[in-house]
């Protein structure tokens, strides 16, 4: 049997071994963690207790596309805590979250596997998506992971597509399936409802004045794949995320144009609840898209909009409670 696997979290490409006794290593974004991430984290977790070895995660943060497109990020679906406490809840003992920065974009393929799969790692197998690309100018794949394996002494290969009901499972398809409101697909190709978790923070207290009292939640400085107002469920209130009871709510997510929002916020209004929830972590998962975000000429305006987002959250709560589509066994959100 596989020795206790000591939780790690490196970050540096630089510094000591990780996994002295051996590893078996995935590598990838991790956005979402979808079905086809599960299946490729799952597949090097049961290789390394065949090996009897140290399973471990490579992930970067920023990802790369966000380092290369900072002046228009790309929409992101999860959050660096979550995907780390992600990748734990399936067996990852090891997670390495490497600061993609100018140094690493020019790091050649070759000196990555030397430096971090074999030196830090000492990686005994290393595990791929399908296309999968690493190095300065993309100039690694698995064709160069399986030919300086065979110098350095560990195997490399690809999992294949993961499909799902015909279509295959990724986050672009995820991220599409969100913007244009089909929460149902999108839970189909998570394996899970789509939610956002964090600490409840101070905000303007705006809402409180309007009637509306909210928990608001930061997304971390990233753009996200939803922007508008939402019928939702908040998790997370009466005890452990996972356990309470969901709370029904009505939530805002995007940079409030009435009120000269810049920053995105997750703004989650629970209906009927009263009660102090600053500093508490919670989940918002997203059931219906009732409209875009919009800049009202006045509060009054604003306010007499909230109203009608509310009723139609709640109708359309009642909705999805008559007609559950996703009863997930676990829950690993954003």
């Amino acid at each position: 049997m596989s020795r206790p696997s000591p939780r790690h979290l490196f970050r540096d490409v630089g510094g000591g071994p990780v996994c002295p006794g051996g590893s078996v290593v995935c590598i990838g974004a991790f956005d979402g963690l979808h079905l086809g991430h599960r299946t490729l984290v799952r597949h090097a977790v049961a290789r390394a207790r065949d090996l009897d070895v140290q399973p471990a995660a490579l992930s970067f943060e920023p990802l790369p596309r966000e380092f290369f497109g900072a002046d228009a990020p790309p929409p992101r679906l999860m959050l660096p805590r979550a995907k780390v406490e992600g990748l734990r809840a399936l067996g990852v003992a090891t997670v390495g979250l490497l600061r993609f920065n100018a140094a690493m974009a020019s790091m050649e393929a070759a000196e990555f596997v030397r430096d971090v799969l074999v030196r830090r790692l000492a990686v005994r197998e290393v595990w791929v998506g399908p296309g999968f690309r690493f190095g300065h100018r993309r100039g690694g794949d698995l064709a160069l992971l399986q030919r300086m394996g065979a110098g350095l002494g560990f195997a490399a290969g690809e999992i294949a597509p993961y499909l799902h009901e015909g279509e295959r499972v990724s986050s672009t398809a995820i991220r599409q399936a969100l913007v244009e409101g089909d929460f149902a697909r999108a839970a189909r190709l998570l394996g899970r409802p789509y939610a956002v978790a964090g600490r409840v923070v101070h905000g303007r207290q705006l809402g409180r004045t309007l009637g509306y009292p909210t928990a608001n939640l930061r997304f971390g400085g990233k753009v996200p794949a939803l922007r508008g107002i939402y019928a939702t469920r908040v998790h997370g209130i009466g005890g452990d995320a996972g356990q309470s009871r969901p709370w029904p709510s009505v939530s805002s997510f995007g940079t409030r144009p009435t009120v000269d929002g810049v920053e995105p916020l997750l703004e989650a209004h629970l209906f009927d609840f009263e009660g102090d929830l600053y500093g508490r972590r919670i989940e918002v998962e997203f059931v219906a898209r009732l409209r875009d975000e919009e800049k009202f000429p006045d509060l009054d305006s604003l306010v007499a909009q909230m109203d009608l987002d509310a009723a139609q959250a709640r109708a359309a709560l009642a909705a999805a409670d008559d007609h559950p589509q996703l009863q997930p066994h676990h829950r690993v959100t954003a």
